[in-house]
């Protein structure tokens, strides 16, 4: 069994308003030295079997189909040992 983690950012160029309030947030818990935050999500698949270019590609695909919207959403993927 396999791990491949898939990580969705926001296009550095979309406003984050989720991200602009934790940062907006964190002062008043007391934490400061923050400059920006951005928020995200972060999907963990368990593979059954090997993991090659062909199911690396799949991966991507579900990313670029379900997991992102490509229009405002990069996307990272990495496989776990």
């Amino acid at each position: 069994m396999a791990r491949v983690v898939v990580d969705v950012t926001l296009k550095p160029e979309i406003l984050d308003p989720q991200g602009q309030a934790v940062a907006n947030a964190l002062p008043a818990l007391g934490f400061t030295g923050v400059d920006g935050v951005r928020v995200g999500k972060h999907f963990e698949l368990e593979l059954s079997g090997d993991v090659d270019e062909q199911r690396l590609a799949d991966v991507r695909a579900m990313a670029e189909k379900l997991l992102a919207n490509p229009v405002i959403e990069d996307f990272t993927v990495k496989v776990e040992a």
